[in-house]
């Protein structure tokens, strides 16, 4: 599964499981995880400006002697930038941190300011668009894309630049499709690869009912099973963990749900148990 590969609008594979590096501390704990995943067999690595690992992921993959073009690295523009030059130039930093001369996908981690919230910032997502579609052109950056970014968010960033992104990486996890559906459709209809951030609901979703009902049924474990739902809907799934056996686990899902499980877990979210 860690091998296989999902294909961009513009012709690039991407590995269909990324290994997530979210809430992973910059240092011995970042550096051990990425190496341990990269041991693993992940060749899809996602980090961010804002994660503050972007050194230690770096240095353990440079450490690992892997073949950098058999690797997938994700990193993102901080989502308070909304400007033109400053995108270039935390580009340019992230590369600086990761070690790397090119990216194989960036994104606007968010439409706005994790301190605001629903700010409105289509302006500035444009600018800051605009400068990632000529790092993307002068083969800088292998694709582009956004992240949290909902209908509204997708239709106004295409409509000011005429610029399509590649991806759009969205929290989606069992008991969270409802209010994703929308967006998870649109992305689908315009050929944007959705990646699933949190699939395991940070670990809210493992013990539900539900979840551990299939889990004996289909003889995997929770996760797997949390992990193979994103799957099921053409997402891609970036799970995290900084334990060897776990990242193990996460990858083995060489398995498919039948369709009445998966519509089971979609409404998940209107289960009042779903976090019992």
């Amino acid at each position: 599964m860690l091998k296989e590969t999902f294909l961009l609008s513009n012709g690039v594979h991407i590995p269909k499981v990324g290994f997530g590096t979210w809430q992973v501390p910059n240092g011995d704990i970042a550096y051990q995880a990425v190496k341990d995943a990269l041991e693993v067999g992940y060749i899809h690595i996602d980090t961010a400006y804002v994660y503050e690992n972007e050194i230690s992921v770096g240095q353990a993959i440079k450490d690992s002697k892997s073949d950098r073009k058999d690797l997938f690295i994700t990193s993102k523009l901080p989502s308070h930038i909304k400007d033109y030059q400053e995108t270039e130039t935390y580009f340019h930093e992230s590369l600086k941190r990761l070690e790397m001369d090119y990216m194989d996908l960036f994104l606007i981690h968010a439409p706005w300011p994790w301190s605001n919230i629903g700010q409105d910032c289509k302006v500035g997502n444009a600018e800051a668009w605009k400068k990632m579609i000529e790092l993307y052109q002068s083969k800088k950056i292998r694709s582009i894309g956004v992240s949290n970014f909902n209908v509204d968010d997708l239709k106004d960033l295409i409509k000011r630049t005429g610029f399509i992104p590649h991806v759009n990486q969205i929290a989606f996890f069992a008991g969270h499709y409802q209010k994703q559906k929308e967006t998870i459709a649109f992305c689908k209809e315009n050929n944007i690869l959705v990646e699933a951030y949190s699939p395991l609901a940070i670990g809210h979703a493992l013990k539900t009912p539900l979840v551990l009902t299939l889990a004996e049924k289909y003889h995997k474990t929770p996760a797997q099973i949390l992990i193979r739902y994103t799957l099921e809907h053409g997402t891609l799934p970036l799970p995290k963990s900084t334990k060897k056996a776990r990242m193990i686990e996460n990858a083995d899902l060489d398995f498919t749900l039948d369709q009445k499980d998966v519509e089971a877990l979609d409404v998940l979210s209107e289960d009042p148990r779903r976090f019992g």
